[in-house]
């Protein structure tokens, strides 16, 4: 358990920058980091890459009942870029300071990658065994397409994977501090049972090149500029799905609030600090978030482009798209970027039970509930073999610590007693799932 923080920072410390586009630092070093740890732990593991230097490590390690389905757990090792003129610590200095260890990747996700490693360890100096198989998988290129990770193992490697009954990974389990109607704190859990999907579109406008000082009634610019505004500006429909609804209902009978879901609005502004988990989840969205157009100022072009973050609900990518074709402006285009179905998990199951199990056994009081997730994992890639996919990454936090801030952003940190009561938390799990 003392090893956890330190087994964090060395593998921050190792630069696994995913620029995107197939531009990477690539994740050789950590992987054989990941892999060296394994083989100090008795296990035998294949590095695996599609290309050089973008390697995926992965592992099984036999249970004392290999009739009952395996269960993979499955972390990615690249990170997102990080600007150090605007961090207070170099963000690849993996520094262990003021009760965190701070540096990319922190809680996405090198953090759950060393707590799993450290459970295994443990596991082999007190010569303990899982009930089940646990297949480990520790990927490349989460932060981009997954071309060289999880989509690709799946695709080329399926067999790594059979028998698996579900998987774990990122974004859920972590405590979330709320309050009760009567005004006392409580602690939230909410584990991942489901992922909006990802639609991401690049718009085309095209039109007729001309002279910027003359009238133009057919400027591309123009009209992608009228598309995206009624884009932006559209009220998706409430759209209640299963996890959606179970979190809402479980979370205002743990916390006395009054849930009505015919009046959404309202309910998310009685949930209070509990809102934020569940208000990007009651709908679709669709964010322009990438424009490109033009080359001089005293020149209208013939083409205008922009491209929208739009995420899916389960069973809603059809509407979405439907109501998407009606916006458009006469002239404009739409294409998918990336295309990936939302998922879903049974809410109701043994291994929702038995996570739910594992964070009583560390904390008494925990409400847990599921949740759906506002973006995607590389759950989306093992859901392809018929594997469901959960959101089970545990960590305590500490009171007004932004998790959810940390993930992509500035200063990104995890408090070292938040690894060790995840290291706890997934120890009491996979063992006895």
């Amino acid at each position: 358990m003392d090893d956890v923080a330190h087994l964090c920072s060395r593998l921050i410390r190792i630069d696994t920058t995913n620029h995107g586009g197939g531009h990477s630092a690539g994740e050789r070093e950590a992987a054989e980091l990941v892999a060296a740890e394994l083989a100090t732990a008795g296990i035998e593991s294949k590095l695996l890459e599609r290309a050089t230097r973008r390697s995926n490590v992965v592992a099984r390690i036999p249970g004392t009942h290999p009739s009952l389905p395996a269960l993979l757990v499955q972390g990615h090792l690249d990170v997102v870029p990080a600007d150090p003129a605007q961090w207070t610590r170099n963000p690849f200095s993996g520094d262990i300071a003021d009760g965190y260890v701070w540096g990319r990747g922190a809680t996405d996700m090198k953090d759950f990658v060393t707590m799993v490693l450290t459970v295994v360890s443990t596991w082999a100096r007190d010569n303990r065994t899982p009930r089940r198989d646990i297949v480990l998988a520790f990927v490349a290129d989460e932060e981009d397409t997954g071309a060289h990770g999880a989509e690709w193992l799946v695709d080329e490697h399926p067999a790594l994977f059979d028998g698996c009954g579900a998987t774990i990974s990122e974004s859920g389990g972590y405590s979330y501090h709320v309050t009760h109607a009567d005004g006392t704190p409580r602690r939230l859990y909410p584990i991942g049972t489901a992922e909006r999907g990802t639609a991401h579109l690049r718009l085309t406008a095209t039109g007729r090149a001309g002279h910027g000082s003359r009238r133009n009634d057919d400027n591309a610019v123009t009209k992608l500029i009228t598309t995206l505004e009624r884009i932006a500006h559209h009220t998706w429909p409430v759209r209640l799905t299963p996890a959606v609804t179970a979190y809402l209902e479980r979370t205002g009978h743990a916390l006395g609030i009054p849930i009505d879901l015919t009046d959404i609005d309202t309910t998310l502004t009685r949930l209070g600090a509990a809102a934020p988990l569940v208000e990007n989840t009651v709908r679709n969205s669709t964010r322009p978030t990438v424009l490109n157009a033009g080359y001089k100022v005293n020149v209208i072009p013939s083409t205008a482009t922009a491209e929208i973050d739009t995420r899916t609900l389960p069973g809603t990518e059809q509407e979405l798209l439907a109501t998407i074709d009606a916006l458009l402006e006469d002239g404009v285009t739409r294409e998918f970027v990336n295309r990936n179905p939302a998922i879903q998990a049974p809410t109701d199951s043994h291994w929702f039970d038995a996570m739910t199990a594992a964070i009583r056994s560390q904390d008494p009081d925990a409400i847990v509930v599921p949740y759906c997730m506002g973006g995607g994992t590389d759950a989306k890639a093992f859901a392809r073999l018929g594997i469901p996919g959960y959101g089970f990454a545990p960590l305590s936090l500490p009171q007004g610590f932004d998790y959810r801030a940390m993930a992509h952003g500035v200063d990104e940190r995890v408090p070292i007693d938040g690894l060790h009561f995840g290291t706890r938390v997934l120890d009491h799990f996979l063992s006895v799932v």
